[in-house]
């Protein structure tokens, strides 16, 4: 009887791994290489089915590292082991299948394409893979079979009730960098939906430590910042990342282009709730951010960060903060503010290499600086 029960589970989890190596063989067999979409929404938080539209900054992945195919971790089996031969021929026979796995999922199907939508039968035989295996090439192709079809607004329940949230979720612990990017870029999909959301609320302290911590500039570090975006579209769960918006202010000054501008994005969906004003005016912002003026910066960089502080500055009442002025600390951002001044001296000078209109948003801002947060009945 022992012996018929351990055959019947060996012959289950065979069916079920092939069938989502099925699933995933059919997503991703010869097609043109599709990426993941990448959407900014207009206004509004959220529509009648319980997806995000768009309020604010909303991102849905933006899978573009075309060149990862030597990037992967190989799996070698145990007995493939080094200064052998059958050893070497094992090894040569995984890195073979590793290549293969990785090049089918770079011509993974377009998601325009009927055949890349799996039922609900089969995204539950490629959670099961997700969940089961270890081999890095798999869950890989995996993950990107779920990240392709959580595009999908109807796919996001589906998954949800089939327990894959807290099955991606756990993906979050590996060391593997691929596929964590993978995870993460899974749950930025999946969270546009508002209940997703509030589920997903539990793992925000884990991404945001996972993504202030990562190497700078990363794919991981860019997927977390796209996921922290899409779950502060709505206020609801912005209170959060309080204790981490001076980290997000340290990425901003020293990241490239792309890290700056993900990091405005979620700066500026924090800065749009009057509830985060004094968290964000407490936060400490690196001296270097005064130079972010002085240099020939990317135009849609400093732009963006003038909306920020003039949301910032409106939603700033003076009169119920005047009792409490000292609890902001010497480099914080509130002291930034008060001497903003020489910053707006700089852009507005003559030998100023500033175009006309980020010379106009910095007039602008001094004058809100002066008439809300800093009178001179108050100096």
């Amino acid at each position: 009887m022992g012996y018929a029960r351990k055959v019947g589970w060996v012959t289950a989890g065979l069916v079920i791994g092939a069938g989502a190596c099925y699933c995933i063989y059919r997503l991703t067999r010869g097609r043109k290489q599709n990426k993941e979409k990448m959407a900014e929404g207009g206004p509004g938080d959220m529509d009648d089915t319980g997806d995000c539209s768009g309020g604010r900054y909303n991102d849905w992945s933006d899978d573009d590292d075309d060149n990862n195919e030597n990037k992967g971790i190989v799996w070698y089996p145990p007995w493939a082991r080094i200064g052998t031969e059958a050893g070497t021929r094992a090894r040569a026979r995984a890195r073979a299948r590793a290549t293969r796995a990785r090049r089918a999922v770079q011509k993974r199907a377009s998601p325009n394409s009927d055949d890349t939508i799996l039922s609900p039968l089969e995204l539950q035989k490629v959670l099961c893979l997700v969940e089961m295996s270890e081999k890095p090439y798999i869950l890989e192709a995996a993950l990107i079979a779920l990240g392709n079809n959580a595009a999908y607004a109807f796919n996001r329940d589906i998954i949800r009730d089939l327990g894959g949230l807290p099955i991606v979720a756990k993906i979050l612990n590996t060391r593997d960098p691929i596929v964590k990017e993978k995870a993460l870029i899974v749950l930025n999909n999946l969270s546009v939906n508002a209940e997703n959301q509030r589920r997903l609320k539990i793992y925000m302290n884990q991404v945001c430590d996972d993504t202030v911590t990562s190497r700078l500039n990363s794919s991981v570090q860019l997927a977390g910042l796209r996921l922290l975006t899409n779950m502060t579209v709505t206020n609801e769960h912005q209170h959060m990342l309080a204790n981490s918006i001076s980290d997000f202010f340290r990425l901003f000054s020293a990241g490239n282009e792309e890290t700056k501008l993900q990091v405005l994005k979620l700066l500026l969906n924090l800065a749009e709730n009057p509830a985060m004003t004094r968290e964000l005016l407490r936060a400490q912002v690196p001296t270097s951010l005064g130079s972010l003026f002085n240099k020939k910066e990317n135009k849609e960089i400093i732009l963006k960060l003038l909306i920020i502080f003039e949301n910032i500055s409106d939603n700033f009442k003076w009169e119920e903060n005047e009792p409490t002025p000292n609890h902001f600390s010497e480099g914080s951002l509130f002291f930034f503010f008060k001497e903003f001044q020489v910053c707006a001296d700089k852009v507005l000078g003559i030998e100023s290499h500033h175009d006309f209109l980020v010379k106009v948003k910095v007039g602008k801002f001094v004058a809100k600086l002066a008439e809300h947060m800093f009178p001179k009945s108050q100096e």
